[in-house]
Parts: C-alpha cells; structure tokens; sequence
C-alpha cells in the first residue's frame, strides 16, 4: 500500500477529517475530532501510526518486521508501520478499521448514537 492508498482508505470512512497540526509533513486522521491515524510524509518507506489494543499491538510487533511501537507516541497503545513494505493490503486494512473502531469505542455513547454508530 502507498501513502495515497492509505490516504484514500482513511478518508472514505464515516466522520474522517485530515489535517496537518503538527508540522506540514504528519498528515493527521481524526474521526469525530479524536486521532485514529497520522502519517509522515518524509518517511521513505512510508510509515504510519495506527492506535492498537496493547495485546494486539505487542503481537504484531513480534510476529511482523514492519510494526514497531509507536514513533512518538504511547507505546502501549500505538504501533508504527512501514506500509511500502510486505504487509498484505488487505492486514494494513484491517488495522485501520481497528484503529479507528477503537476511537469511535471510546466516543461518549451519547455523540456515538448522534454520529449513527450505535
């Protein structure tokens, strides 16, 4: 997956913005106003950070090469991973919508019910 996919991918979910505000090269994925993904731009390969359960992001990160903990971020929650690389779309997918769900899980039920999700 390259970084436009990526992009592409984040932004055709439900209440996704992006935006830049850190510095014009972390591109930053909010849902709902809360960070599910940012992605720096000078990295060649491109990485991203994704949240993660801590089990899960601990799993991944010793059963695949290309996630790492989180760059600059909590290391229990977040994982940083190389998307240029062997990872199947199809997992890179998949860990998206978990970084995102996770986000939206952690929504007050009341603005989760207003934005349709329960």
């Amino acid at each position: 997956m390259n970084i436009e996919e990526f992009r592409d991918y984040c932004i055709s979910k439900k209440y996704v913005t992006e935006s830049f505000p850190f510095d014009n090269v972390t591109l930053v994925f909010k849902v709902a106003n809360k960070m599910f993904a940012l992605a720096g731009l000078e990295h060649q390969p491109s990485t991203v950070n994704l949240k993660c359960d801590p089990e899960r992001a601990i799993e991944l990160r010793d059963e695949f090469n290309e996630v790492i903990e989180g760059f600059h971020m909590s290391k229990k929650h977040w994982n940083t991973i190389t998307i240029e690389g062997n990872l199947p779309n199809s997992l890179l997918k998949e860990l998206i919508d978990h970084s995102y769900d996770l986000v939206v899980k952690g929504l007050t039920r009341k603005l989760q019910k207003e934005l349709g999700f329960i």
